[in-house]
């Protein structure tokens, strides 16, 4: 029989032993990850146990009487050790629906983890879900990924803005200038989206602090000067593009092009997959086309990130 239990700061130590073995889990599920952005959240994260052994957890929050499958995090979902079976997962979304309706919650808002994140097959969640909760998508973006053992060529547009770097003289290395990334960042997004950055120069700086292995920034330098850059997120085989941007005069000489050229042929050639995240507004509603088109220019072909909705239910 499944048990379940609200996760707790006690549990902290067991929560990344599990994720550190898990077959669909990544750093971001980590506490000292989730836990950075405690404050904005009144964290609801499941733990699922079985015969005393932890076989699942879900990183998840609460607001009002909705469970959200966490929202600081780019995506989620139940996460499961390499021997958790389906049969074991439709009882775990039985007994969690069960669990929720005791505690008032009554609606679930889930985002799906893309599959090339995981080690494994892991996608007895999305049958459990779809049978036993009856959920609905109510969200899909579409991401742009490079299968690097088997790299598309990249386009005319893409290798134009790489001869223009070099002839200019732009550099590219890895940089712990975060601040001056920040800086390039928030003045794109301003000017273009009327936006700011989800996390601050002061949480990024801390993020790659506690994973520096993980979390990277590199940089297109021009005469000393950061015209454009990238955070990547290294997850096992899946390196993603958390951040990307470039000044005005960084677009006009290609310095995201000579910077992917370097990222993905040089950096991380090793990898199984170069994911350079949603180019997709609104559940997916607008799509970004100029965004799309640069990433689809490196080689990077359609993912899908999923969300799913459903109304608490003791039973399927």
């Amino acid at each position: 029989m499944i048990e379940l239990r609200r996760y707790s700061q006690e549990d902290s130590e067991a929560w990344d032993a599990f994720v550190a073995k898990a077959r669909n889990a990544t750093f971001l599920f980590m506490r000292q990850y989730m836990d950075y952005h405690a404050h904005r959240f009144i964290d609801c994260s499941l733990m699922f146990y079985r015969q005393g052994r932890l076989r699942a957890l879900m990183p998840a929050n609460i607001a009002a009487d909705t469970l959200y499958s966490h929202q600081g995090l780019t995506y989620g979902g139940l996460v499961v050790g390499k021997n958790t079976t389906v049969e074991e997962v439709v009882e775990m979304f039985e007994v969690m629906n069960h669990w929720l309706s005791a505690h008032g919650i009554r609606r679930v808002v889930y985002k799906a983890m893309p599959w090339i994140y995981s080690q494994l097959p892991s996608e007895e969640a999305l049958y459990a879900l779809t049978w036993q909760c009856k959920a609905t998508l109510i969200a899909r973006d579409i991401a742009s990924t490079i299968v690097m053992a088997d790299r598309l060529p990249m386009a005319e547009s893409r290798k134009s803005g790489i001869r223009k770097a070099k002839a200019a003289g732009i550099t590219i290395g890895e940089s712990r200038d975060v601040e001056g990334f920040w800086q390039v960042l928030s003045d794109n997004l301003a000017t273009r989206y009327q936006a700011i950055p989800v996390h601050t120069a002061s949480e990024m700086q801390l993020l790659m602090q506690r994973f520096p292995q993980n979390i990277k920034l590199y940089t297109a330098c021009l005469d000393g000067r950061i015209v454009g850059g990238a955070v990547v997120y290294i997850a096992g085989h899946v390196v993603h593009t958390q951040y990307i941007s470039a000044s005005p005069e960084g677009k006009r000489l290609g310095a995201l092009d000579i910077l992917f050229d370097h990222l993905i042929n040089s950096a991380f050639a090793d990898k199984r997959y170069f994911d350079f995240g949603k180019s997709t507004e609104q559940g997916g509603a607008y799509l970004n086309e100029p965004l799309i088109f640069q990433k689809e220019g490196f080689g990077g072909r359609g993912i899908c990130y999923d969300m799913y909705e459903w109304e608490v239910r003791e039973k399927g």
